[in-house]
């Protein structure tokens, strides 16, 4: 089974982005918009990297972004296939837009990118502890 053709698309240096996070949300959106179906083989990493005109570890990391996110998954010696659209997360619902509003928020109450994470751990478990206490 070929793998299709890679979507020309451009990847900004000048984004606060990682490229690799640039490179995994729009194969996250080439997934979810039924560019790459499920079931079907993703091109190799190493293509990736030579059309892009990127590292090799970038667009790996990349891959491995989208499989933790459950949006591929890796069949050793055989590829990177689209998961079931069951199980990878749809992008654009209200969860989506409370996250990024969120976010730009976070951002312009002057936090950093790697300051958020730790804030939204923090409350969770704040969270998890006082419904424990309630039980």
């Amino acid at each position: 089974m070929a793998t299709k053709d890679i979507p020309p698309f451009t990847l900004s240096d000048q984004s606060d982005l990682p490229l690799w996070v640039q490179l995994r949300d729009r194969m996250a959106y080439l997934i979810n918009s039924g560019f790459y179906q499920p079931g079907e083989k993703l091109p190799t990493v190493r293509k990736y990297a030579a059309d892009l005109h990127i590292a090799y570890n970038t667009v790996s990391k990349a891959y491995m972004g989208l499989e933790r996110d459950g949006y591929v998954t890796t069949v050793r010696g055989s590829g990177v296939f689209v998961s079931d659209p069951g199980t990878f997360p749809r992008e654009g619902g209200q969860a989506d837009l409370l996250v990024e509003e969120f976010v730009k928020s976070c951002l312009e109450e002057g936090m950093t990118y790697d300051d958020i994470p730790k804030l939204v751990s923090k409350h969770i478990r704040k969270m998890k502890r006082d419904h424990e206490e309630k039980q």
